[in-house]
């Protein structure tokens, strides 16, 4: 039977006599602990930041009524050309307009789905900022500000203002931090805005935002719903967009094609509208695991070099404690126990090194441009990390002890002796 107490004893008197082996081991494992954590909530914070960038202004899904050719050409109407083979040149798209025939009942509709979080309106169109004598092209989308901040987190974008003093302005407008800076506008002045059809509109900016993108930032304004209907000078009723937002974005491919079935419409689901941008995110994901996981391969096999040696350099104590009564099987409780106490000790020192690396990086500062709403580095505190890098630690440190215990279990006290 194993005397644990007298098994862990003689242990701890072999680390403490071996004290700077014990030492190199244990800080192999913080170390090599240490840094899988710092890297990993670095990288996979970077990773969702980037993510979030992208993904927190798409929804995932996108409902509008394409403008297309039509399917029924006039020749196909003709029954005398009915089994000839027709080729039309130059098809036109179908007449048409932009908006979604229905659109209230519609979002009505997708409101009452369970999977649904939300499904907003919107209504876009295109217009000209008038500076003096010079006209720059822009778009002017009608939101519900504070709908779009609920599902959307529209209000991390706005950079000067916020959506409850859009949501209050029926003649407010929010502009892009690019088409601002053009035009050298500051929050409260009027801007004039001219619609294709040449009507002019002043508007007080009563805010500023930034989406990161210096594309949408140049030429991207919004306002209210009402007051873009109220500039096209149509009813409450006409939509020309549908975003909705689901609880569980797995879903959102398959809903979308449900919709495009039920209403008849165009629906793009986000994997779509963002396929080059998954690609990226899951190649950037592969590296930092990768590399994570590396680290930890490598502090595995300096623990596994320190206790091979340990038990090398043992070799007279195994002999006596053998020698004395102790079986195989307790020579190897003894020296797994020592790779055990390494990698609980190791390992939490390594959990509390990672978490100070990972509280400094996400305390300095990083202030950018392109993303007004972040002001340090970006970490991602995931408790799981943290699972990982302990589990890690006792699951090298037990094999990296395993394999030369063996070794020690086989050990012949007789020849030790008597090379002595």
């Amino acid at each position: 039977m194993i005397k644990w107490a007298v098994i862990l004893n003689i242990a701890k008197t072999h680390l403490l006599t071996k004290f700077k082996q014990t030492s190199t081991a244990a800080l192999g494992v913080t170390f090599g602990i240490g840094a899988y954590i710092t890297l990993v909530c670095f990288m996979t914070g970077l990773n969702k930041m980037l993510d979030d960038l992208i993904l927190n202004q798409t929804p995932h899904i996108h409902i509008y009524n394409e403008i297309e050719p039509s399917k029924q050409q006039a020749i196909d109407l003709y029954d005398e050309f009915r089994n000839s083979f027709n080729v039309v040149h130059s098809i036109k798209p179908k007449q048409t307009q932009s908006k979604i025939h229905n659109a209230l009942p519609i979002i009505e509709n997708l409101n009452k789905d369970e999977n649904v979080k939300g499904a907003i309106p919107q209504l876009k169109t295109q217009i000209f900022y008038i500076a003096g004598t010079i006209e720059i092209g822009g778009n002017l989308t009608g939101i519900l500000p504070m709908e779009e901040s609920r599902l959307f987190n529209f209000h991390n974008y706005i950079i000067e203002g916020s959506p409850e003093a859009l949501y209050r302005n029926d003649d407010g407008i929010l502009l892009g931090r690019g088409i601002a800076q053009k035009m050298s506008l500051k929050l409260g002045d009027r801007v004039q805005i001219s619609t294709i059809e040449g009507q002019i509109f002043p508007l007080k900016i009563v805010g500023f935002f930034q989406s990161g993108i210096a594309d949408i930032d140049n030429i991207q304004s919004f306002t209210n719903l009402k007051t873009v209907q109220r500039i096209k000078g149509e009813p409450e009723n006409y939509i020309t967009d549908i975003n909705v937002k689901l609880f569980d974005i797995s879903k959102a491919l398959g809903m979308s094609k449900d919709i495009e079935r039920q209403f008849e419409l165009k629906a793009v689901d986000i994997d779509t509208a963002n396929a080059q941008f998954e690609t990226g995110t899951t190649i950037r994901n592969l590296i930092t695991y990768s590399v994570s996981v590396t680290l930890l391969i490598v502090a595995g096999f300096g623990i596994y070099n320190i206790l091979n040696m340990l038990i090398y350099e043992k070799m007279n104590d195994i002999a006596i404690l053998k020698a004395t009564g102790f079986s195989g099987k307790d020579v190897q409780m003894i020296f797994m126990s020592q790779a055990l106490i390494i990698g609980i000790i190791g390992g939490i020192l390594g959990l509390l090194l990672g978490l100070g690396l990972a509280n400094l990086i996400n305390n300095l500062p990083f202030e950018t441009e392109a993303l007004p709403t972040v002001k340090t580095f970006p970490v991602n505190f995931n408790p799981f990390f943290f699972i990982i890098g302990i589990s890690f630690a006792l699951i090298s440190t037990f094999v990296a002890g395993y394999l030369p215990s063996r070794r020690a279990k086989k050990i012949d006290p007789v020849k030790i002796i008597r090379g002595q």
